[in-house]
This record gives C-alpha cells, sequence and structure tokens, in this order.
C-alpha cells in the first residue's frame, strides 16, 4: 500500500506510457537473485492493474549508494543476464526487443515522444522576471508548438497581447522554442504586474488561449475520507496554475485502466473510484 503504487498510478494517470522499474538497495540483499525475482513478480502484478505492460517494463537491479549497475555492469551478481523488454524500433511503429544491462542503458532505451510543435502555442509560465536593462522576462517550458521573436504573444486569463522581442535558454539566444524546452523570452511594454505564474502564453493569431468558465475533467480519489459529492471544491493544480475548483456535477464512475464509463450521474465518489467531473474554477484560469 506504499507510495510506490501511487507513484505508478499517478504516471500512468498522468499519461507517463514508458516505465522502468528500478530495483535498489540489492547490496542490502547480497544481491539474491531470489529477491529479484520476488520484487518484479509483484511489482509486475501491481503495474498490471495500474494499466501498465510488465513484458514493456525493464527490471533493473542496482544499489544507488554504491554506484552499482548504474552506468557499468556489476560484478556481483553472476547470475544476472541483463534486462530485456518489449520495446519499438526508431520509427516508434515497428516492434523491437530492447536488451541491456544498466540503468543508464535502459533510460537510452525509452522512445523519446513525438513532440506537439504543428499544434498551436501553448507555454504555462512558471514564473515572470523583472531583469535590468531588458525588462520583463517570463520563464516556461514549451508544451505544444514553437515560440519565436516578433511573434505576438496573448496571456490567458490575463487577456495581455504583446511582441515577443528575444527567446532565450541557458542565457543563449534562440531562433525558436520547441516543445520540451525551457525557455525565458523578453516582452515588450508588459509589466511583471500584469502576468504571472499560471498564466498560459499563445499565438495570438493561431488559437490563443483563453480562460475556461468550466471543463471536464477525469479524477482519481486516491484517499479521501468519507465521500466527495457536488459542492466539493478541492484546490487543483493544471500546468503552474494553482486554483480553487468546484465539483459542479460529476458526469459519469469511469473505470480507471480503460476509461470506459460503469455509471451514468453518480451523487457520489469515494476512494479508489475514478469519474469524470465537471469543475468551474473559482476565479479565471486557463486550462
Amino acid at each position: 500500500d506504499g507510495q510506490t503504487r501511487e507513484h505508478a498510478l499517478l504516471a500512468f494517470t498522468l499519461g507517463v506510457k514508458q516505465l522502468i522499474v528500478a530495483i535498489n538497495k540489492m547490496d542490502t540483499a547480497n544481491w539474491s537473485e531470489a529477491r529479484y525475482q520476488e520484487i518484479i513478480k509483484e511489482t509486475s502484478g501491481f503495474i498490471k492493474k495500474v494499466g501498465y505492460n510488465p513484458k514493456t517494463v525493464a527490471f533493473v537491479p542496482i544499489s544507488g549508494f554504491n554506484g552499482d549497475n548504474m552506468v557499468t555492469k556489476t560484478d556481483n551478481a553472476p547470475w544476472y543476464k541483463g534486462w530485456s523488454r518489449e520495446g519499438k524500433a526508431d520509427d516508434l511503429k515497428t516492434p523491437k526487443e530492447k536488451t541491456g544491462f544498466t540503468l543508464l542503458e535502459a533510460i537510452d532505451s525509452m522512445e523519446p515522444p513525438v513532440r506537439p510543435s504543428d499544434k498551436p502555442l501553448r507555454l504555462p509560465l512558471q514564473d515572470v522576471y523583472k531583469i535590468g536593462g531588458i525588462g520583463t522576462v517570463p520563464v516556461g517550458r514549451v508544451e505544444t508548438g514553437v515560440i519565436k521573436p516578433g511573434m505576438v504573444v496573448t496571456f490567458a486569463p490575463a487577456n495581455v497581447t504583446t511582441e515577443v522581442k528575444s527567446v532565450e535558454m541557458h542565457h543563449e539566444q534562440l531562433p525558436e522554442g520547441v516543445p520540451g524546452d525551457n525557455v525565458g523570452f523578453n516582452v515588450k511594454n508588459v509589466s511583471v504586474k500584469d502576468i504571472r505564474r499560471g498564466n498560459v502564453a499563445g499565438d495570438s493569431k493561431n488559437d490563443p488561449p483563453m480562460a475556461a468558465a468550466s471543463f471536464n475533467a477525469q479524477v482519481i480519489v486516491l484517499n479521501h475520507p468519507g465521500q466527495i459529492g457536488a459542492g466539493y471544491a478541492p484546490v487543483l493544480d493544471c500546468h503552474t496554475a494553482h486554483i480553487a475548483c468546484k465539483f459542479s456535477e460529476l458526469l459519469q464512475k469511469i473505470d480507471r485502466r480503460s476509461g470506459k464509463a460503469t455509471e451514468e450521474g453518480p451523487k457520489f465518489i469515494k476512494s479508489g473510484d475514478a469519474a469524470i467531473v465537471k469543475m468551474v474554477p473559482s476565479k479565471p484560469m486557463c486550462v
């Protein structure tokens, strides 16, 4: 019932498709093969319940404290023949078996996600700085689309529109920022008071972001005393925004692995349930 199960469930729910199970502290079990196999059996069971296919997962025995089997193959486990998992070839379509020994090799074997640079720009702000001699510099990670100098961006829900003067990453000027890049960009005639963490920047000419009056969310109740019904108002963390949102209507209970509806219009949900809920933010929020 520990944190590992919860983290696996959170990862799957948040859309993390690929998983590595690093079995740490093997030195404390004298690199026992029996213990390694026991942990594989147990973790395979619960990650399968969460929604992962254990055949696609590398199970890597390591000792982080001793740096063993992290970067170079361990000498402490003569029985260990390496990990193998079902993966995909470079085209990200053809099935391909991936094999290796170390944790680093398992990380390197992960298939890189397709970066959605063809979608409209969405850049949630992590912070906004005022830099002497330069001006206002919002900072955040490009989630979709591309940000370039000269572009006119709109910040939602602040409803501020301005031109991007420059884009930089790690103190180097960039011709553009693409999905996955953590960038800072200098904007014209905007005060640090006008925009803030939790705002979302987008291209003013291509489907700019807007505040949401309400939205539907998939909710999983990991642990909550008693039942939750309409009117419950937890604080929601959505990208970098941190805002109380009210459960205005419980639309349906769903199976958390398949996402299929199991009950329409439930009155309450409780620990272990997954549901689609209509949420209403307590103040302007861009989803």
